[in-house]
């Protein structure tokens, strides 16, 4: 029997005053008159428990699922949300409350989480006739995690077929839909919410308010009469009426009208969950160009979202791994190797790659059902990239959408739900059994990555300058904001500013002590200065390449002496030069580094531009080893005087910084070999470096041993070797793909034969693998293997990217060592 018990003080908020109340002493009443009485003859006295429970507790359906292992067992009591966590009182006999407690950790609903649970025994209330769902603490929910936004369920999924809610596209319930993203404070209530202005109808407040109902405390819960809706606006339209336009077309009908536009060719910016997004058909080879010229994005890869696995099954290859994290909770971009589907190889031209997710928002649901008949004739694919010009942050509101993506959108499907946090899609790539983060926002974020020890106050860590993400402590818990972009934009600066002050008031922190990077021109420094001066705080700097070997030793629970090897682009060290190609000796809980080795430094002609133009760097090797007029080299159309210029450059060292990074070895061997002279983006030399690795094994390239160096300096590994033998095997016409294949396993050797050595001098069996170059799927695994056949094992990154996303991590727990701030 369910009824209302509770005075108005008690009641749970965000409704006209409820509570929920299982009455035991009827149920009592009625087993001691049924035929056998009360189970095992005279009732024991009862006894009374209290339970705190920690972690993601909140807007997951945790309360009722508490209701309900109390009604399964009988037990008396209450649950409300407090400032502790959600308090848990329970009453009952002794091996009911066991199976409740054993129940309480084992049948978790779909999206909770416990971080801990503690028990304590509490007098017994003799009074006491039932449980109840009690009213939030003040200041309730602070030691609860909030829940990152969660993929459309499948039960919500069949509710869109038929019924009210049908192609309703923001339906949820608590094992589905936003919550990171509409969230702006805690406890997590409807009033906090961006959901507060839509009242409940009678039906949704029913629902609501129904502990047995999955829609229970559903915050974003709505429908289409009482919820959020969309409409479909021309982008003329807009220019001469506004954002609802006279010709807007409103709900379905918008949501057809949409389809439609998309499967004649036009492009469509799209309000989804944490953004927009720039959306059209993927199959036509126009559309898709025309999005790259108005997104000035030449070559960088699109994402496409699939209508199911099926479809997807029909475009990329699906394997077990793929399945899995496609069809995740978190449903994030997957990296799958493509079949000859027909689709334009423009989608990802410098790579065998296709990201591709499934629906994941009731929108993107309802877009596919609208869509797919229209493309009857093969699998239905949308190109969805970010929403966004590049560089900038993603779109968040209806008004900006309009502002910065005129010239690039042709048409909006724009919704009134405000969007508080903006978060874009995480992109995830199978390897070796797990997983590596390309990029870790939505379906993540806030989840925390857990420290090997507590940290004695709140650190902050301020982040790298590109791939930037904001790390903030809180107890032994580390919370790595979602990925906010590259700093050399404004807009992206005033990003991490917002997320900054967003996460402080989630986790009601306030940081004690600031960790930036040791570069001090760079914009994340700025910012961790300013933020610092600002709360009155210490700052101080760590090494780019440090903060990543604390970062992946840190990940997997490592607090003892351990190497990491750091690979990566460019990262300013401690004496001032640019290195990426490094091994550390590691103390985590110590807070103590050192730099045992590094790549020999090879040098960049016109220093930044050297980056932007790898062939600027395969032709100071190919001149460093007199190989200019052997080997068939061409100096791209239009650099011509530019090269002309350079064997002056080199013999002067004039703007010719050197680079230990090994990012830069990359870049130099793919424009060697023909892949990749200029960039339009980071990272594309390598991409078409890997892409090119042929099947099938090939001898990698040796290097002789490194000794040690004089002085007791690090030593140097001679990593340029690897080019002049990469070199001399193009000279002598050797494939591209042996080449390639080649220098990668050479690399991978080399470093794991000087990390065991290494390993093997300091005392330690553990070495960490980090930095954007273990992005290289290939590498990561060949790295991995020789490291274990040479008796060392191998940590990687598997909740972070291994690329600078993960260095407000490194950063926060190297501050978390500073014991007095």
């Amino acid at each position: 029997m369910l009824y209302c018990t509770l005075p108005a003080s008690e009641r749970l908020c965000n409704g006209p005053g409820l509570g929920y109340n299982i009455n035991m002493s009827e149920r009592n009443e009625e087993r001691n008159h049924s035929p056998g009485g009360v189970r095992g003859g005279t009732p024991k006295s009862p006894t009374r428990r209290l339970f705190i429970a920690q972690g993601r507790v909140q807007g997951v359906g945790f309360r009722p699922f508490v209701f309900s292992l109390a009604e399964e067992f009988e037990l008396t009591g209450s649950v409300r949300n407090a400032p502790e966590g959600v308090r848990i009182e329970v009453q009952g006999q002794g091996k009911d409350l066991e199976a409740f407690a054993r129940a309480l950790e084992s049948r978790l609903p779909p999206l909770a989480a416990l971080t801990k649970l503690e028990s304590a025994e509490l007098p017994h209330l003799a009074d006491e006739t039932t449980f109840v769902i009690a009213a939030s603490s003040a200041g309730a929910g602070h030691a609860v995690l909030v829940s990152p936004d969660t993929a459309l369920c499948a039960d919500c999924r069949e509710d869109m077929r038929a019924g009210r809610r049908e192609e309703y596209p923001f339906t949820n319930c608590t094992n589905c839909g936003p919550r990171y993203t509409i969230t702006r404070s805690i406890p997590y209530d409807r009033a906090t919410t961006s959901m507060a202005c839509f009242p409940l109808c009678p039906a949704c407040k029913k629902e609501y308010e129904n502990p047995r109902d999955r829609r229970f405390h559903a915050q974003p819960n709505a429908c289409p009469v009482c919820g959020p809706t969309v409409w479909f606006t021309g982008e003329n339209e807009i220019e001469r009426t506004g954002l609802e336009a006279p010709g807007s077309v409103r709900g379905e009908e918008g949501l057809r009208a949409l389809a439609k536009f998309l499967y004649a060719g036009g492009i469509a910016a799209i309000k989804g969950l944490g953004g927009f997004h720039l959306a059209c058909d993927a199959w036509n080879a126009e559309a898709v160009e025309r999005l790259r010229q108005k997104k000035n994005r030449p070559h960088k890869p699109l994402a496409l979202m699939v209508p199911d696995l099926e479809a997807a099954r029909l475009l990329v290859e699906v394997g077990r791994e793929e399945k899995e994290l496609l069809c995740s909770p978190a449903h994030p971009i997957v990296l799958c190797r493509k079949k000859q589907s027909g689709l334009p190889e423009t989608l990802a031209p410098d790579t065998d790659l296709l990201g591709v997710m499934l629906p994941y928002t009731p929108l993107h649901e309802a877009l596919f059902h609208l869509h797919a008949p229209l493309r009857a004739d093969r699998p239905a694919a949308l190109v969805m990239t970010s929403g966004n010009r590049g560089g900038e942050p993603i779109c968040l509101g209806n008004r900006e959408a309009v502002a910065r993506l005129a010239g690039i959108a042709e048409a909006f499907l724009f919704n009134n739900r405000d969007i508080l946090i903006r978060v874009d899609d995480s992109v995830l790539r199978p390897v070796g059994g797990g997983q590596i983060f390309l990029r870790r926002a939505r379906g993540y974020v806030p989840l925390p990555t857990p420290l090997p020890f507590a940290a004695e106050g709140c650190v902050l860590g301020a982040g790298a300058e590109l791939k930037h993400t904001l790390c903030l402590t809180k107890g032994s818990d580390a919370f790595v904001s979602q990925h906010i972009g590259d700093l050399e934009n404004v807009d992206t600066a005033d990003f991490a500013e917002e997320i900054r002050l967003h996460l402080e008031s989630l986790l009601q922190v306030r940081p004690k002590l600031i960790v930036r990077d040791l570069h001090p021109d760079y914009r994340s420094s700025e910012l961790a200065e300013a933020w610092a001066a600002e709360a009155g705080v210490p700052c101080i700097g760590l090494p780019h390449h440090a903060a990543h070997a604390f970062a992946v030793l840190g990940e997997n629970g490592h607090a003892g002496p351990a190497l990491a090897l750091t690979l990566d682009g460019t990262g300013l060290g401690e004496d001032g030069s640019l290195q990426g190609g490094e091994i550390f000796w590691v103390h985590p809980e110590r807070g103590a580094y050192k730099r045992l080795a590094g790549l020999e430094p090879i040098p960049l002609p016109g220093g930044e531009a050297a980056v932007r133009e790898p062939w600027r760097i395969a032709y100071a090797l190919l001149w460093r080893y007199n190989l200019l007029s052997r080997v068939p080299f061409a100096v791209p159309q239009g650099r011509e005087e530019t090269a002309r210029l350079l064997p002056a450059m080199l013999e002067r060292n004039l703007n010719c910084p050197p680079s230990s990074g090994c990012g830069r070895l990359f870049d130099a061997v793919s424009a060697l070999l023909g892949l990749c002279a200029v960039t339009t983006y980071e990272g594309q030399a390598a991409i078409r470096l890997e892409a090119a690795v042929a099947p099938g094994p090939a001898e990698g390239y040796q290097v002789p041993p490194s000794p040690d160096c004089s002085g007791g300096g690090p030593r140097v590994l001679p990593g340029h070797m690897l080019f002049a033998a990469a070199a001399e095997d193009l000279r002598r016409g050797v494939e591209v793909g042996v080449i390639a294949r080649r220098f990668h396993e050479g690399l991978s050797r080399m470093f794991a034969a000087a990390a065991a050595d290494l390993a093997r001098d300091m005392g330690v069996t553990a070495v960490g693998l980090s930095g954007g170059c273990l992005n290289n799927a290939f590498l990561a695994a060949s790295l991995a293997a020789d490291l274990r056949e040479r008796g060392v094992t191998p940590l990687t990154h598997r909740s972070l990217p291994p690329g600078d996303g993960c260095i407000s991590y490194g950063q926060a727990l190297f501050g978390a060592t500073r014991k007095k701030f």
